[in-house]
């Protein structure tokens, strides 16, 4: 667990269903559940907000124990539109309240009014934690100047592939705690000899590795899957833990290699 700015505690690890629809999403949802993944990520954006939704009701745990995340469209931006959106993403979930409401991205005319409606549903308590998604750091520094409220997350594309050390920088110093999504790359380095020998040295998988990493640098990790097994393996990184020297050598994996748009056009 990870206590956020606000005081509020948000899971470490958690689920991202993006690019999951329907009765498959209510199963990989039932399926995390059973595991023991609590914090589940979702977007507007994503088309499958109502059958996530619909799992998280019917899946057998308390709401109070369950952590959700979504997100503003980016059709959405604005104040009123993302006041609106709000209320839709919120009845499509089936619940009170969400956990935590970020801006899915940095869009250059509206991202600042975006926020203020944030700031709004933050403070009406519709909400308990509001944050930004894809913020590199001119997107952090700019928001600064302007918020009233300090992000609590900042979600972002992180791995040892691309290790932005300016933006985990920033958010440790800001107590803006850093999740990464696509922390797996989407399994395009699972080959990488270099990651298969420390995967080999600790007698796990190079997926386990790669969210071990991220859990070790004290930031968030939401990595994706539909497998049950894969649902499982995931979950399974907290009986071990990287040395020094191996998280030196994780962290020298920097290559700057990207599986999601730059968000840096944005600017």
């Amino acid at each position: 667990m990870t206590t956020l700015n606000n005081g509020v505690v948000m899971p470490l690890l958690g689920l991202g269903v993006y690019d999951i629809y329907g009765r498959d999403a209510e199963q990989t949802v039932e399926w995390a559940l059973e595991i023991g993944y609590r914090l589940f990520d979702t977007a507007a954006m994503y088309k499958n907000e109502t059958p996530v939704g619909h799992a998280l009701r019917h899946g057998g745990v308390a709401r109070q124990e369950i952590f959700i995340t979504t997100k503003v469209h980016n059709d959405d931006h604005g104040y009123d539109a993302t006041l609106r959106a709000f209320d839709l993403s919120l009845a499509r979930l089936g619940c009170d309240y969400i956990d935590l409401y970020l801006v899915h991205w940095p869009l250059t005319q509206t991202r600042q009014q975006t926020w203020k409606a944030l700031e709004t549903l933050y403070a009406q308590g519709k909400v308990r934690a509001v944050g930004v998604a894809n913020y590199l750091l001119p997107f952090l520094t700019e928001l600064a100047t302007y918020a009233n409220v300090v992000p609590a997350v900042n979600q972002i594309e992180f791995s040892p592939y691309l290790y932005l050390t300016d933006e985990l920088r920033y958010c440790r110093q800001h107590q803006i705690q850093l999740q990464a999504y696509s922390p797996l790359i989407r399994g395009q380095r699972f080959d990488d000899p270099r990651l298969l020998t420390l995967a080999r040295q600790y007698g796990r998988t190079p997926a386990q590795l790669l969210i071990r990493w991220a859990l070790q640098h004290g930031v968030s990790a939401i990595p994706k899957s539909a497998s049950r097994q894969r649902l499982a393996e995931n979950f399974d990184v907290f009986d071990f833990s990287l040395s020094p020297e191996s998280m030196a050598r994780m962290d020298g994996l920097h290559e700057n290699l990207r599986v999601v748009d730059d968000p840096t056009p944005m600017l």
